[in-house]
């Protein structure tokens, strides 16, 4: 008879925090130890190098024997770090990707180690009452008597948007979505997924959906009233631009249509006392999307759909008996399935609360202000410069701009040869028919000299010789000199 092997300790219960402790420091040193490896914002070499220490690190995935878990924390934990776009380094600029606050980290483990299911009471007692909680306080930031739900993001709050515009009791006949050619682009794969009807794409000359060609769209279709849903965006994912908010409410509201806002990214200027009004109209939206981790700094998921009217979000309702049994729900308990479209979810509203109340709305709202006065900031550092030329001032805290006089094929080439040194990390626009750089700024730590320094990297960059040229001089002067190119 063989003797029974004692089972690896667990995070949770009384005895949780004393076996994750010990593994935390592991943990934390192969974080700090994999940053310094990295040396910079992102890792060099790229992709096959990178993959190649992922592939040697991780190697053999499965082993009949396992290393322990001291062995398997240190040398993974420093592999993905070592291999990581840090968003912490202020030349990782490249995407509406935040550093999350060490408060909010902190919190989502302990949401990992106690794992509550958001899909049943009996799973999640007290998760289930602050998800209640922070969700109508963050509802009433743009409707007063609204309610929200939690979502992994803007795609998925663009969905369930479509979803309650489809289900409403106002709809009359398939509805038929309205979005700016400056939409993100998870709405137009929302109405595919819900089997609604091509949406009708609105110009946006000015990078902005323009509220009279919305009219004439609008007046062209016709239809009765609850027939369209018009998404307008506030916080472009190119150009970080808002939309009229104002102006397309006051047309919804001529023509019967339904409004949903898109403030995946924008959204967090509610929390500032300064640029919230940029926001103005937003409250007269059916419903809304936010995400806490572009201007919110939370880790990854930590998305929200506000619903005006909270009868809207009614149309989620299920029953599963093992879950919420009709005579549970009589008896008091908390019905969670009509909260999302998933079932097992994670209590990804842990992080938020304790970012509120850590911060508050004015700790918050200063976070916003930082990151939007950086970016007004490297604007005019770049305006000034004559090497560069800059798209425009920012509306929220990203700022386009490009080498004079390069091609776009070489602005390509720039941003690639910047990726693989690991130098810095930018985004790509294609707008007004021109490639731009992009640095979307959302580290509240960066400081003047990192953007100065960005800009410099950026024009010995884009004036070294790339490969192309270099062979291409070498061939005229093997012309010139009468000789056969190698």
């Amino acid at each position: 008879m063989s003797t029974p092997r004692i089972p690896p300790p667990l995070a949770g219960g009384a005895r949780g925090a004393d076996a994750l402790r010990p593994l935390l420091d592991i943990a934390l040193g192969a974080l700090r130890e994999g940053a310094t490896a990295r040396g910079g914002p992102l890792p060099a070499g790229g992709p096959e190098a990178v993959a190649e220490r992922v592939r040697a690190a991780a190697h053999p995935v499965l082993p009949d024997r396992g290393t322990g878990p001291e062995t398997a924390l240190r040398t993974l934990i420093h592999a993905l770090t070592e291999g990581a776009a840090d968003p912490a380094e202020p030349l990782c600029a490249a995407h509406l990707h935040c550093p999350p606050l060490a408060v909010a980290t902190a919190a989502d483990l302990a949401a990992s180690a106690l794992n509550p299911s958001m899909d049943s009471w009996d799973q999640a007692p007290a998760a289930t009452a602050l998800e209640a909680l922070v969700t109508r306080a963050l509802a009433a930031e743009i409707h007063d008597g609204g309610d929200a739900l939690i979502t992994t993001g803007g795609t998925e709050a663009n969905q369930l948007a479509l979803l309650l515009a489809r289900e409403a009791p106002t709809t009359r006949g398939p509805v038929r979505l309205l979005v700016g050619a400056n939409a993100h682009h998870s709405l137009t794969r929302a109405a595919w997924l819900l089997g609604l009807p091509e949406p009708v794409v609105v110009p946006a000359p000015a990078g902005t959906l323009d509220p009279a060609a919305l009219d004439e769209a609008l007046t062209e279709l016709g239809g009765p009233p609850g027939t369209f849903l018009v998404a307008a965006t506030a916080g472009t994912t190119d150009a970080g631009l808002i939309d009229p908010l104002d102006d397309i409410a006051e047309l919804c509201a001529a023509h019967g249509a339904r409004l949903h806002v898109d403030a995946a990214y924008g959204g967090g200027l509610l929390f500032s006392d300064t640029r919230k009004e940029q926001l103005n109209g937003i409250d007269r939206a059916d419903t809304v999307a936010l995400d806490l981790h572009k201007l919110g700094w939370q880790p990854a998921a930590a998305g929200l759909l506000a619903a005006r009217d909270p009868r809207d979000l009614d149309a989620l309702n299920h029953r599963a008996d093992y879950l919420n049994a009709d005579d549970d729900t009589d008896a008091g308990l908390p019905d969670l399935l009509g909260r999302s479209l998933r079932t097992t979810r994670r209590p990804d509203v842990l992080k938020v609360a304790v970012t509120l109340k850590a911060l508050g709305r004015t700790g918050l709202g200063h976070l916003v202000d930082q990151v939007c006065d950086q970016a007004g900031e490297f604007a005019e550092l770049i305006d000034a410069h004559p090497a560069f030329e800059l798209y425009d001032a920012p509306a929220i805290s990203t700022v386009l701009f490009r080498p004079a006089g390069a091609t776009d094929h070489h602005i390509a080439h720039v941003r690639r040869r910047l990726l693989t040194e690991g130098t810095a990390v930018l985004g790509r626009a294609d707008l007004d028919g021109r490639r731009w750089l992009k640095a979307t700024l959302l580290n509240p730590h960066t400081r003047p000299g990192d953007l100065a320094g960005l800009l410099k990297l950026v024009e010995e960059t884009a004036a070294a010789p790339t490969a192309e040229a270099a062979e291409a001089a070498e061939a005229a002067t093997d012309r010139t000199e009468g000789t056969t190119p190698r």
